[in-house]
């Protein structure tokens, strides 16, 4: 029986600057050469750039959209979902990934972090939220520096290799 697909979601605001972008798109292609899916929200910023990175390594790309049609889909979305849910399609992208990958973000990203950890997902982030309990910070997100680190660490703590 074939090996089941690992689907790594990254997340991230939708306007970004070039230096979050060229990051997303590292961390797209490097999905790709993994050999992975990648989930996102379908749309702008990081989505666009790490949906671009993964194309141009002849990956996979999925899209959750808020909207009620696939036509607000990225150009690099191969399979877009129009899922009608608004900011609600967040619980599915963290459903739907083995692990999260957060570069930058906005509340939005927040939300999904949240998510994917109270779900019991690995999240990664790259110059991403920081989260304190009760004044203590959490490390509840792997930190990391850089696109190649946060996808081997993704992939890591999804198929222990």
């Amino acid at each position: 029986m074939p090996e089941r697909q690992t689907f790594l979601a990254v997340v991230g605001a939708g306007a970004c600057d070039a230096r979050l972008a060229r990051i997303a798109e590292t961390v797209g292609r490097e999905i790709a050469k993994a050999r992975a899916v990648l989930v996102c929200g379908g749309l702008g910023g990081v989505m666009q750039a790490a949906c671009r990175g993964a194309r141009a390594e002849g990956g996979l790309t999925v899209g959750l959209l808020p909207t009620e049609t696939r036509e607000s889909a990225g150009p690099e979305v191969l399979v877009p979902i129009a899922t009608g849910l608004g900011e609600a399609r967040n619980v599915l992208i963290a459903r739907t990934s083995d692990a999260l990958i957060a570069v930058g973000g906005e509340f939005g990203t927040l939300s999904e972090i949240a998510l994917a950890l109270k779900m019991g997902k690995p999240v990664i982030g790259i110059d991403t939220w920081e989260l304190v309990k009760n004044g203590e910070p959490s490390n509840a997100i792997l930190r990391v520096t850089s696109a190649e680190e946060a996808v081997q660490a993704a992939i890591r703590s999804v198929r222990g290799s």
